[in-house]
């Protein structure tokens, strides 16, 4: 019999899309959608409500902020990169986020709390262990601006230097693999040469197909007696 190959696997072919990153999961994220919803109660509480352009600076930030880290990583599965410049489009909207609370501070006579304030250590661990809007949301309407203002200028701060770090990350991704047009090429030759094994490994099976037909013949004339 002969040695057929139809058991030998084909050679993956590389995928043009990515897998989306399921944006929910990533700690800065989240760490976002907790700024947005504390920023708009913040304005709320302590902010006037008509005349202070800074309201609605403040809240479009936080919502600039959670939105590009959305499309980012949507359109990350076509284009890296779209979602890096997304991604620090988001960047600058914490970072313009951060200055707002940090110039509120002062303007109203109010301290940044540093490693020096008896509270600053345990605002610290809270923020870095929490996430989730539902651990903090029970005291928006309870906070003082001073303890909002200092609780967001943290996490302000911990999500820039989280994306930062996701950002490198992305960068190296992007060096190693391209583009969607490398990663078409990619694909293009992957199915070429996909093919041309397929079509060689077809043309051996033939040939020893071929061989074995010609020594059955011979085998069925000895039988025969002629």
């Amino acid at each position: 019999m002969s040695n057929v190959e139809n058991s030998r696997p084909e050679r993956q072919l590389e995928t043009v899309l990515r897998k989306q990153t399921n944006w929910k999961n990533l700690w800065f994220y989240q760490k976002t959608v907790v700024l947005y919803q504390m920023t708009y109660v913040f304005t709320r509480r302590f902010l006037a409500p008509y005349g202070d352009r800074t309201v609605d600076q403040m809240v479009q930030a936080a919502r600039s902020g959670k939105q590009n880290i959305v499309e980012g990583s949507a359109d990350g599965v076509t284009s890296m990169e779209m979602e890096l410049k997304l991604l620090n489009v988001a960047r600058s909207s914490i970072q313009e986020l951060l200055e707002d609370y940090e110039d509120y501070l002062p303007a109203h006579k109010l301290s940044k709390w540093t490693p020096r304030h008896p509270r600053y250590d345990q605002m610290l661990c809270y923020c870095r262990e929490h996430n989730h809007l539902k651990d903090y949301e029970p005291y928006f309407e309870k906070w003082s601006d001073e303890e909002a203002a200092n609780i967001a200028i943290t996490l302000c701060r911990m999500v820039d230097k989280m994306m930062m770090t996701y950002q490198k990350k992305k960068e190296e991704e992007f060096v190693t693999e391209g583009g969607i047009k490398e990663r078409m090429t990619a694909a293009r030759l992957g199915y070429r040469t996909n093919q041309r094994e397929m079509i060689e490994r077809l043309n051996r099976e033939i040939e020893e197909l071929k061989s074995e037909n010609a020594i059955l013949k011979e085998k069925l004339k000895e039988l025969r007696g002629f």
